[in-house]
């Protein structure tokens, strides 16, 4: 996984808070979901559990990991609303990191999910929150590839 695993510089945690390597063989073949989001932000909050429940029923199926990317404005704020998340999170310090990120991946507002090709790092679809919450929330047409 190469390819997204380079994009992070090795600052991901589980939710034990512990290192994660995206090289590891269980994350090949992924495709990778970055949750761009915060606590303090109504459709995040709105569009969160919508998620939870998607990922909860399609992650394994999928093979679809999500790396929560936070815009909160501080680490309480970060773990109060991380807690619930069942999946990954770029450590809340890396805040460079975040903007590099947003950045990189126009995101002019949140929540915002894009989805990548783990291994290759490429984009494949860059409005997966409409996709979940309104176009196919059953994910029949998963992982919504731009044509």
């Amino acid at each position: 996984m190469a390819g997204v695993a380079k994009l992070f510089d090795g600052h991901i945690l589980n939710k034990s808070k512990e290192l994660v390597d995206l090289n590891d063989e269980q994350y090949k073949d992924k495709i990778i979901g970055l949750y761009f989001s915060a606590h303090w932000c109504p459709p995040c909050r709105n569009f969160t559990p919508i998620l939870i429940e998607f990922y909860k029923k399609h992650a394994e199926t999928k093979k679809f990991e999500i790396i929560f990317i936070s815009s909160d404005n501080d680490e309480d704020s970060f773990n109060e609303y991380y807690e619930d998340m069942p999946w990954l999170a770029l450590d809340y310090q890396e805040r460079t990191k975040k903007s590099e990120l947003g950045g990189k991946y126009n995101v002019h507002g949140i929540p915002k999910l894009i989805l990548l090709d783990g291994d290759s790092g490429d984009v494949i679809c860059t409005e997966a929150r409409n996709k979940i919450q309104f176009d196919d929330t059953e994910g029949e047409n998963f992982p919504w590839k731009s044509s």
